[in-house]
């Protein structure tokens, strides 16, 4: 890490920015640097064009992740370099142009060979808490043994997104899980403790392990849709709307800040659709028999 970077992470951590965004902030730097191969505080206005349009035209990652590291490049030249004149030369992307598409759901029948499908106990576990709570990928790395309230059955998300905490309800199938793995491994502060020098230590997993577990599950079970580890949580509040919860306690649930983030799941829930009555069932119509098997035009006489 060169001393530039190491001065951005020290402006996010004593603003107390989330570490996954501190992380992802900083990756995004070293990417620009090697991109245009100079000191990130000679690059000018030419070099963020370029490194905008390589995101766009080149690499064509979507909108919202390009938005994201004009984010990161804005901190470290308006916030970290004290140059707040190059917040013109980094625009975001124009978000109207972009469509937003719909989350790939499972089944249930496809979570549960999913889940069935885990290499072992460690994975099996963490699969299923992350379906069972609706979890993010970040705030199963960062869950804690005495997270779990098996007295209240609840889980307790500390700072989720946003920094916001939130407790969901603990499954007694789940708890029933945890148990048994939690005399397995005996994890002390982490519930799913990760590794250092190929020894378990007690951190947090990486992100890695997650979307590693998930993948190999995925192609063991056969399953050939897109799944990512957030495949999970939107399956969570997808069966969760189809078995009657209403939006608010989604949104609950899920942590959303904003109801409009909830409500995209109304798109993904065919049952939900299919249960709204369609105009076409309340008037009368005639039906395809009295008309016609011809498209040609008749003169009037």
């Amino acid at each position: 890490m060169t001393k530039l970077i190491q001065r951005m992470r020290e402006e996010l951590v004593r603003r107390n920015y989330a570490e996954t965004t501190i992380r992802s902030y900083l990756q995004t730097m070293e990417e620009f640097r090697r991109f245009a191969d100079k000191r990130l505080d000679h690059l000018g206005a030419d070099d963020m064009r370029k490194y905008q349009v390589h995101l766009l035209e080149e690499k064509k990652l979507a909108v919202g992740t390009v938005a994201y590291r004009v984010a990161a490049l804005r901190f470290f030249y308006v916030r970290t370099l004290k140059r707040p004149a190059m917040r013109e030369d980094l625009p975001y992307p124009n978000a109207s142009r972009h469509t937003r598409t719909l989350p790939t759901i499972l089944t249930p029948d496809e979570v549960s060979r999913l889940i069935d499908s885990a290499r072992n106990l460690f994975h099996y576990a963490m699969l299923l808490t992350m379906y069972s709570a609706g979890l993010r990928r970040s705030e199963l790395c960062k869950l804690k043994v005495s997270n779990i309230d098996s007295g209240r059955m609840v889980i307790r998300i500390d700072r989720g997104k946003g920094g916001v905490d939130r407790e969901v309800p603990l499954n007694p199938k789940l708890l029933a899980t945890l148990r048994e793995y939690w005399r397995w491994m005996r994890p002390k502060t982490y519930l799913f403790p990760g590794t250092r020098n190929g020894w378990r230590a007690d951190k947090p997993i990486t992100p890695k392990v997650i979307w590693e577990a998930v993948q190999e599950a995925a192609r063991k079970a056969g399953i050939q849709k897109h799944v990512t580890p957030h495949t999970l949580r939107h399956c969570f509040a997808t069966h969760m709307l189809e078995d009657g919860a209403d939006l608010r306690t989604i949104q609950v649930l899920m942590g959303h800040k904003d109801i409009e983030a909830t409500t995209r799941y109304l798109h993904v829930s065919p049952k939900r659709l299919q249960a709204a009555t369609n105009p076409l069932g309340r008037i009368p119509v005639s039906g395809p028999a009295r008309f016609e098997r011809s498209r040609k035009l008749h003169k009037p006489e």
